[in-house]
């Protein structure tokens, strides 16, 4: 189902009239950036209005700071109502308000529902003049509403390249394997990894690399 309209208003109706609280398992949202542009619309493609003055007007991301918090928190604090106890929020958010909007979810979802961030490398900057590091990436915050959520493991399966180059070796009936260090760089005298193990001690200034 595709709904057009305030999504402030259609999350109202839906909680209100549809009985959608507690019902939503998974939420990802791609909000305005608080860019203070105004975004048109040409030949299909979104453009800032500097690029287009004659083009009809997509929308206009004009809330900035304070403003701009404020406005979201009205809607992350209904989602939060109608995610599940096993939901999970991605919100994609740009460098430039994606700290000021982790503390604002710490706030409504809480600390220890904060699972990571996503890093979503876009492209080399570009016309970058200022003394200091372009930057090439957005944010993508993950959120539970419990730290009960559905977790899916996100893999993919192995190319013939990745096969040959993870497991080099081939045993006597054919199949592929590898071999690698039982121990690690870096010393460790505290935690188990720097123990004994069937009356040997890892090489010095090594650990096991797995606790023995």
């Amino acid at each position: 189902m595709l709904i057009k309209g305030d999504n402030l208003a259609v999350m109202k109706c839906l909680l209100e009239k549809y009985d959608l609280k507690d019902r939503v398992d998974l939420v990802y949202i791609d909000p305005p950036f608080s860019t203070n542009n105004k975004f048109t619309i040409s030949d299909g493609k979104a453009n800032t209005i500097s690029r287009s003055l004659n083009d009809t007007i997509a929308y206009e991301d004009t809330l900035t700071d304070v403003d701009y918090i404020e406005f979201m928190r009205e809607r992350l604090i209904l989602i939060r109502e109608m995610m599940s106890n096993k939901g999970s929020i991605y919100y994609h958010i740009d460098y430039k308000m994606g700290h000021y909007v982790k503390v604002m979810m710490d706030e409504i979802f809480g600390k220890n529902n904060y699972m990571g961030t996503i890093t979503r490398i876009k492209c080399n900057p570009k016309n970058f003049k200022r003394k200091s590091f372009g930057n090439i990436k957005d944010m993508i915050l993950f959120y539970s509403k419990t730290g009960k959520h559905i977790w899916n493991e996100p893999r993919r399966p192995f190319t013939e390249e990745d096969i040959e180059r993870l497991f080099p070796k081939i045993n006597k009936d054919g199949r592929r394997y590898t071999t690698i260090p039982l121990h690690a760089p870096g010393e460790t005298q505290k935690g188990a990894t720097g123990q004994p193990w069937r009356g040997m001690l890892p090489p010095k200034g090594r650990h096991w690399r797995s606790s023995p």
